[in-house]
């Protein structure tokens, strides 16, 4: 698994090349991607943006009538062991 900072910067690379201008914002706890998504985006861009955004952590899309739609994602700065149960989990 590529460290958060890589995938982070290849999310935000995998954007642009399906023409959006990501910006790219440092967290305490993660890094997060948005961009806007224009009225007029092809069905294949879309797929290609989903399958860039589905290597974070989370990601989403706000769309309102006066903003438009903003396309995000977030990549965790600390990987987290999926295999361990978290502090919530363990009895």
């Amino acid at each position: 698994m590529p460290a958060p900072e890589a995938s982070a910067e290849d999310i935000a690379a995998r954007l642009s090349a399906c023409g959006l201008t990501p910006r790219v914002k440092q967290h305490t706890r993660h890094t997060s991607i948005e961009a806007e998504v224009p009225e007029a985006f092809t069905g294949e861009a879309w797929r290609e943006v989903l399958e860039a955004v589905a290597e974070a952590d989370r990601f989403g899309l706000f769309a309102d009538s006066v903003n438009g739609r903003t396309l995000w994602a977030a990549v965790r700065r600390e990987a987290r062991d999926v295999r361990s149960p978290g502090p919530d989990r363990q009895r």
